[in-house]
């Protein structure tokens, strides 16, 4: 479950009804019915918080989010989106990671999934993060 003051207009998220889970966008925000609108491959649908999930920060998930991916001589892992930087000690493992965008570094932030990411992004870089590709 994601905690409904979590979420933003154009995060990325996973959305349940009756057992099947979609992946999806934000649309929008109901603030006084704390509903979100999700919109996934098949159409808009209109969420309680209690069956929003977050999706993990995995390789294949910032892949998704067109990050270049460069592995260090050292074992660590960096992603790389325009001049936004992720570097995680290992790969595969996303528990720790830093994050950086010009003078803003960031050590170990709060942050396992994407929706957290998209929300740091936004805070370090003024632009949302999306799937766009960057140079």
């Amino acid at each position: 479950m994601i905690k409904f003051n979590e979420v933003k207009i154009g995060d990325y998220v996973m959305g349940e009804y009756e057992g099947q889970k979609w992946d999806g966008e934000v649309i929008a925000l109901n603030g006084d019915e704390k509903q979100v609108c999700v919109q996934t491959e098949v159409q808009e649908f209109w969420f309680e918080p209690e069956h929003l999930y977050p999706i993990p920060i995995t390789d294949e998930s910032l892949g998704n989010l067109n990050f270049s991916k460069e592995l260090m001589s050292d074992g660590s892992v960096k992603y790389k989106k325009g001049s936004f930087r992720i570097m995680i000690p290992k790969e595969g493992d996303f528990s720790s990671l830093e994050m950086w965008y010009r003078e803003d570094k960031r050590h170990h932030p709060d942050v396992h999934y994407i929706h957290q990411l998209q929300n740091h992004y936004l805070q370090m870089t003024k632009i949302h993060l999306t799937t766009e590709v960057m140079v």
